[in-house]
């Protein structure tokens, strides 16, 4: 397939995702944390085991440790979790057994207590239990020198429970990514900013909150550096503070071809210019470049300034760009979960760019899974897009869909969910 597309020559979206993957380094710096701090962090560094789980053999069940198959026990004692039985079972010997307790040395099977029935300090059941059954083998899960965690892997609750039990208490991981955050337009103010002090064209700095909540859900810290006016001199400042302070810089508007836009002529002259302009919609203007510096580079991100392009391109391109760059390793990085629905509405396309429109997908009453496109699909308009739960995505070469067709849809994840 081309990576040209046919509307004016753009690259298409897919082409700019694995350029930007293929060009960016991961960072190397690590740090060691707590364990419980560790949660979405990147592993760098091999975590083995240092014990077996379980680390002996232990019960499944409340009921009744045993030794051979008799028809009749003796009981001698009890084993409970943390206070084991201290002896050994002869055939024909029971103890009693909680959840989780240590089984009895000589003990070969455990029954479970609602198939026994106790008098004096004799036990029978209700049916046999087989060799082996309710227990729980030390090492079944985890042995002694294994490893538990793969290094470049993203930190999971699971992850997290499987360190716990295996003692684990810290870990090394890469340090966290630093990005700094920029809008830049004569007509942003900042939010706060009275509605009577708004002049005309005026509008809210929407996107840099957004997308500063997006970037922190994904544990990246930020360097805030506001509003900028759409000044080249300005802009230059801006960025100079940016490479010299973050790991990349992410601006919003200032991208298009507009004779006030100023942003590929600064980063041209402190950098260079990786693609400008994408065949995505919406978000066509998205821009990639690096800011060198005395030791290595700050990358450049250059969002489009309508707010539903910024969200879009922020969680379609900049995303999994920086999975690379925090040290995340290519079996680690998964593409977005994408399936099929049948689709509710009329949509209207014109072939040449990937659209990604706004929906919102349910399983109907027959278990099928629809879709629905949200609101106006502009790509100034977000009150569509903060109803909606989904991506229908379609594809650059396909045009209009109709009611009652199979379409792709991206279901949302995070940053966006």
């Amino acid at each position: 397939m081309s990576d040209v597309c046919a509307q004016n020559g753009l690259r298409s979206v897919e082409t700019a995702k694995q350029m930007l993957i293929d060009s960016i380094q991961p960072i190397t710096a690590t740090e060691t944390i707590p364990l419980a701090q560790a949660c979405g962090r990147v592993l760098a560094e091999p975590v083995l085991a240092a014990l077996d789980l379980p680390p002996c053999d232990n019960s499944a069940m409340d009921g009744y440790a045993l030794c051979g198959d008799h028809q009749s026990y003796t009981l001698i004692g009890k084993s409970l979790a943390g206070h084991p039985f201290d002896g050994a079972l002869e055939p024909g010997q029971a103890t009693r057994i909680t959840t989780g307790a240590a089984v009895p040395a000589g003990a070969d099977r455990v029954q479970m207590q609602e198939n026994c029935s106790i008098e004096a300090d004799q036990l029978t059941m209700s049916r046999p239990a087989r060799p082996g059954e309710n227990i729980r083998r030390r090492g079944e899960d985890v042995h002694t020198g294994q490893s538990l965690v793969p290094v470049g892997a993203k930190i999971k609750v699971p992850h997290i429970a499987l360190l716990a039990g295996a003692g684990v208490a810290e870990i090394t991981v890469y340090r966290k990514l630093k990005a700094a955050l920029l809008s830049i337009g004569d007509e942003l103010k900042p939010i706060g900013t009275p509605v009577s002090e708004l002049g005309d064209g005026d509008i809210y700095d929407s996107n840099r909150i957004a997308l500063r909540a997006a970037l922190e859900q994904l544990g990246v810290e930020i360097l805030d550096l506001s509003c900028w006016p759409d000044q080249p001199e300005k802009i230059r400042e801006a960025f100079i503070e940016a490479r010299d302070n973050a790991d990349f810089v992410i601006t919003s508007g200032g991208v298009s071809v507009g004779e006030a836009d100023f942003t590929k002529t600064v980063l041209q002259e402190l950098g260079e210019i990786g693609f400008w302009k994408l065949a995505i919609k919406p978000g066509k203007p998205f821009a990639f470049g690096r800011l060198p510096k005395d030791k290595g580079e700050t990358l450049f991100f250059g969002l489009p300034g309508n707010p539903v392009s910024a969200i879009v391109t922020l969680d379609q391109l900049v995303v999994p760009a920086l999975e690379k760059l925090r040290g995340t390793s290519a079996e680690h990085r998964h593409p977005p979960l994408q399936t099929r629905a049948r689709l509710l509405n009329n949509i209207r396309k014109r072939p040449g760019r990937t659209d990604y429109q706004r929906g919102f997908t349910y399983c109907d009453s027959d278990g099928i899974q629809v879709v629905e496109t949200r609101g106006i699909q502009g790509s100034h308009i977000l009150s569509g897009f903060a109803g909606a739960n989904c991506f229908v995505v379609l594809s650059r070469e396909g045009g209009d869909c109709e009611t009652g067709d199979w379409v792709t849809i991206e279901p949302f994840n995070a940053p966006l969910k």
